[in-house]
């Protein structure tokens, strides 16, 4: 039976170490979120991130725009706190609604400040594995979790399965830079079963219920799963958990798993950028 990878307890970890790093220095971090719109789950996200740097020593601020927000306005806002030296990282809460430019919102916000990691020039820096990058959460923090059971990835063979810019991309990269051989797999992807069954570490990130299965996984693979789907009251991942569980050497469930860990990597992001900024 696999061995579970507590997201919240290593989460608690670092949201320690960020609280007594954001301690040292002489300005206090500040973080500024920008929702759009009324999507529940944008606001409980929101509220937990807000909960989360109240207790790391981080200011935070919430700036809300309504759903018919245009471009322009959006802009202009975020243009305003990359001008504001009392604002350290800017987050820009996902999904966005239909009518933006998601692309163009990415490379809006300043470098220095980019605490998600989705400007183009940190997402040059982590490919040239340069440690003043600002690091995507969710594939940082996975990476965290590799660390915390000491499973070195050098030569091991890790299969992404999911090729976003949030997530996927920017994790098949960090497993490239820590020696692992990288399969990325996609919804294009023909006999997907094929690739996952050969992974030591197999990382499932598609949002699709039950989607890997106890037949598409390796004996002893340590298998992360970052899938974030409601099914009724429930949120279940993108791994056939229970079947799955018997075969992994390792899993992490959801909830509880991945998703603490990003917020923890959001906030040690917001800590390195005001570092950044402040020389």
């Amino acid at each position: 039976m696999a061995k579970i990878i507590d997201g919240k307890d290593l989460a608690k970890k670092f949201r320690e170490e960020v609280a007594a790093e954001a301690k040292t220095l002489t300005v206090k971090p500040h973080l500024a979120v920008i929702l759009v719109g009324d999507d529940p789950a944008s606001h409980t996200y929101v509220g937990m991130k807000e909960k989360a740097c109240k207790a790391a020593n981080v200011e935070s601020t919430v700036h809300r725009l309504p759903a018919e927000a245009t471009q322009d306005e959006l802009m202009m806002l975020i243009d305003g706190l990359n001008s504001d030296r009392g604002v350290n990282g800017i987050l820009v809460q996902m999904p966005l609604p239909s009518h933006l430019d998601q692309m163009a919102i990415f490379g809006a916000v300043k470098r220095e400040k980019d605490v998600d990691g989705f400007h183009p020039t940190n997402i040059g820096l982590m490919n040239l594995g340069f440690a003043e990058a600002l690091i995507p959460c969710t594939p940082a923090g996975i990476m965290e979790m590799l660390k915390s059971i000491d499973y070195p990835l050098k030569g091991k063979h890790v299969v992404v399965v999911g090729r976003s810019n949030v997530v996927g991309k920017p994790l098949s990269t960090l497993a490239l830079l820590a020696d692992a051989t990288v399969t990325t797999c996609h919804r294009h992807t023909e006999n997907l079963a094929h690739f996952t069954r050969q992974a030591d570490v197999l990382i499932v990130a598609v949002g699709k219920v039950n989607l890997i299965t106890a037949d598409m996984v390796k004996p002893g693979a340590v298998v992360i799963d970052v899938g974030t789907n409601r099914v009724g009251d429930k949120l279940v991942g993108d791994v056939d958990y229970d079947a799955v569980a018997t075969l992994a050497s390792f899993i992490t469930p959801v909830p509880g798993g991945v998703g603490p860990m990003t917020i923890a990597l959001l906030l040690k992001n917001t800590v390195l950028a005001a570092k950044i900024q402040n020389g």
